[in-house]
């Protein structure tokens, strides 16, 4: 008899085996550009990928030599915002007030990527907006369909929904995956890790 753990394993070996590499290689380019032309780097995630977020910041930062931020560090201004202003707005005017350029990208890591119409991750959305406004590109790690992340994104990684009773778990635990293979990637990687490093 098949195991869970088995099970879940080959789940995810299947659903690795089914990822498009040449879309992690448009993200993985695309964020060297943005390094290129010194520009800042904001990684938004809500749940369990703000999470992420604040632990790619610190990946994209030590090894790549990328100004990150994650707007979920701040936890006092989040909630501030929640609360006098409303959820949905709460990365919109965090990147207002940091004036995202043209320079600058957001990279989101979401299980839907942002749904406007089902009111899904709509501060998710809100952010991808402004970023367009402001001529600043987008990056996406996502889930089910890719939503609104997926539709608008320079590039985007879509973790296939091939096992749809176990979406949220393999599209968070894959998206750790794929971000850490972009700070490993040449285009991006500038400093070694310690464990590499060591004799």
């Amino acid at each position: 008899m098949t195991s869970f753990s088995d099970q879940y394993l080959q789940e995810t070996l299947s659903i690795v085996g089914a990822l498009d590499a040449d879309s992690i290689e448009r993200v993985a380019l695309g964020l060297a550009a943005v390094r290129t032309r010194n520009g800042r780097l904001f990684i938004l995630g809500v749940g369990g990928s703000a999470g992420h977020a604040s632990h790619a910041v610190n990946d994209f930062r030590k090894i790549c030599g990328v100004e990150a931020y994650a707007p979920t560090d701040n936890v006092s201004e989040l909630t501030a915002r929640t609360n006098d202003e409303g959820w949905d707005t709460t990365f919109d005017r965090w990147l207002q007030v940091s004036r995202l350029g043209p320079a600058d990208a957001l990279l989101v890591f979401s299980v839907g990527g942002g749904n406007l119409e089902q009111h899904i991750s709509a501060n998710i959305v809100a952010a991808l907006q402004y970023a367009a406004q402001q001529g600043a590109s987008s990056f996406g790690i996502v889930g089910r369909d890719g939503g609104f992340t997926g539709q608008v994104a320079d590039a985007c990684v879509v973790i296939p929904p091939l096992f749809p009773d176990h979406i949220t778990p393999h599209t968070e635990g894959l998206c750790a995956v794929v971000w850490h293979l972009l700070v490993t990637h040449p285009a991006l990687k500038a400093s070694e890790t310690k464990w590499e490093s060591v004799p």
